[in-house]
C-alpha cells in the first residue's frame, strides 16, 4: 500500500476514461474537477438500505462532479451543474477530519457517493483517517463504471463495495450515459469488487460490515436491459444482495428522451421482481412504486433529504 496516492494524479487514470491529464496542474477532463475533493454535501443519511443506514444513519459523503453523463440523473445538481450549485474543495486530511465528526456522530459507516473520479485522492483520506482511529466501515457507493486497475491499487482500503450495475446493453448506455463501453466494464468492476470484500456480512444488528451490494434502477421503457442485469448477476453469485430500485423520476435532460420522461409503473416494477424471483435470487430489497418523490434531493437546501 502506498502513503499517498496523490502523484497518481499527475496522469489521471483515476477511471476507464483514462483521461491521462495533470490534475496537479490544474488540468481538468472529463469529470471536470481537480486534485482536491469537491465536496457538495456531508451528512447522516437515513434514505440507503437498511444494512448501510442502520437506526443511526450512514455518514454521507457526497462528491461533486462525475465519469458519466446520465441524462436522467437524479442529483444532477452535483454531478452535473456543481459550478451552479456550489461545493468546497478538501484536501485529503480535511475530510479525514469530516471521517472522523461523522463516526462521532453516530454513524455506521463513511459512505463516499460518486467517488470512481477521486479514488486516488480518497484513498489518501482513508489512510489518513484510519491512522487517527476511525474505526467503521467505508462503503464505496458508485456508479459501477471504475477502473479495475485503480481498484485493485486501493485493495484494502475499502469494506463495503455498493456499485451501480446500470446496463448491459451498449447502445442504451451510450446513449444515456455517454459510455457505450459501460457493460463490459461494469461487469469486470463487480467481479474485482467481489474478490476483495466477497458477499455482503451484517452484525448482529443487521448492519454491513463488509461485502458486496449491487444496485439497480429499474428504468420506464428499459425493462429488457433490467432483466439482462438481472440474469448476469444470479449467474455472478447466488448469495449477492441486490437493490432493485423503483425510485426513477424524469429528472435532467430526461425530458428530451420520450421512452423515459416518465415514472416507472407498478406493473413494470412489479414484473421485474417476479423475474428476480425466477431467478432464485433472494437477497433483493425492494422499494415502494411511489418512493421517487422520497429518494429526490435538493442540493440547494442545507438539508437535501
Amino acid at each position: 500500500m502506498k502513503n499517498s496516492f496523490m502523484e497518481e494524479m499527475a496522469c489521471c487514470k483515476c477511471c476507464p476514461r483514462s483521461c491521462g491529464i495533470n490534475r496537479l496542474a490544474g488540468e481538468k477532463g472529463f469529470c471536470r474537477t481537480g486534485s482536491d475533493i469537491p465536496v457538495a454535501h456531508i451528512g447522516l443519511h437515513h434514505g440507503e438500505e437498511p444494512p448501510i443506514s442502520g437506526t443511526r444513519g450512514s455518514g454521507t459523503i457526497f462528491l461533486a462532479g462525475c465519469n458519466l453523463r446520465c441524462v436522467f440523473c437524479q442529483n444532477y445538481q452535483i454531478s452535473q451543474e456543481f459550478e451552479e450549485t456550489g461545493y468546497r474543495t478538501l484536501t485529503p486530511g480535511e475530510l479525514a477530519s469530516e471521517m472522523l465528526r461523522l463516526e462521532a456522530g453516530g454513524a455506521h459507516n463513511i459512505n463516499l457517493v460518486s467517488p470512481s473520479h477521486l479514488i486516488f485522492p480518497l484513498a489518501d483520506a482513508i489512510q489518513l483517517a484510519r491512522k487517527r482511529g476511525l474505526a467503521i466501515p467505508i462503503v464505496y457507493n458508485s456508479n459501477g463504471y471504475d477502473s479495475v486497475d485503480a481498484l485493485r491499487q486501493i485493495r484494502g482500503l475499502i469494506d463495503i463495495f455498493m456499485p451501480d450495475l446500470k446496463y448491459l446493453e451498449n447502445v442504451t448506455a451510450g446513449e444515456l450515459s455517454a459510455a457505450s463501453d459501460y457493460p463490459d466494464i461494469a461487469k469486470a468492476a463487480l467481479r474485482e469488487m467481489l474478490s476483495q470484500v466477497g458477499n455482503l456480512q451484517l452484525d448482529g444488528t443487521g448492519v454491513a460490515k463488509k461485502g458486496l451490494l449491487v444496485r439497480h434502477l429499474v428504468l420506464p421503457g428499459y425493462l429488457e436491459n433490467s432483466r439482462a442485469c438481472l440474469n448476469f448477476l444470479a449467474h455472478f453469485s447466488r448469495e449477492t444482495h441486490i437493490s432493485i430500485m423503483s425510485q426513477y423520476s424524469p429528472q435532467y435532460n430526461a425530458s428530451d428522451y420520450q421512452r423515459i420522461n416518465r415514472t416507472l409503473s407498478e406493473r413494470e416494477y412489479n414484473s421485474l421482481i417476479d423475474y428476480a424471483l425466477e431467478l432464485n435470487l433472494e437477497n433483493i430489497f425492494i422499494q415502494e412504486c411511489n418512493s421517487s418523490k422520497e429518494y429526490l434531493p435538493d442540493f440547494q437546501r442545507e438539508d437535501p433529504f
